[in-house]
């Protein structure tokens, strides 16, 4: 799948730099990776791939400023650009098929976010952001 998302990106004139785990990295690592290169504006957007694409989001959201979205569908890939202004997308290899991948990314590429009403809930959630993770001492479960 990331083979095939970095050719399409490629063909449509994106540049694409791959940033995929080197011996040793997990999922997480690169994760980390990608966000910390995303909030720093190195990277305007990113696409992450793991098995199911859950881990990868999971693991992107803990870097402050990040919006990272799994995307299991194609209305899901759109609204997580218009609606949540999310800069990173994640995919499940094993969740969907390639071609299908494919259709969700074009969606998420060409969704803008539509600020609106939906500009006071992002601005809510970096609210939740700097009162948690940027702040020491939080407890822990």
């Amino acid at each position: 799948m990331k083979d095939a998302m970095a050719a399409y990106l490629t063909e449509r004139g994106y540049q694409v730099t791959d940033l995929s785990a080197t011996d040793g990295e997990d999922y997480p690592d690169v994760a980390e990776r990608v966000a910390r290169g995303v909030a720093r504006g190195e990277h305007e957007r990113a696409v992450l791939v793991c098995g199911t694409g859950i881990g990868m989001a999971i693991a992107a959201n803990k870097v402050p400023g990040i919006r990272a979205a799994q995307i299991p569908d194609s209305y899901s890939a759109e609204r997580a650009r218009k609606s949540n202004d999310a800069q990173i997308a994640c995919f499940g290899s094993r969740t969907m098929g390639v071609e299908a991948a494919l259709v969700c990314l074009e969606h998420w590429l060409v969704s803008d976010f539509a600020g609106g009403g939906s500009a006071p809930k992002v601005e809510k959630i970096k609210q939740v952001e700097s009162r948690n993770l940027t702040s020491p001492g939080v407890p822990t479960a």
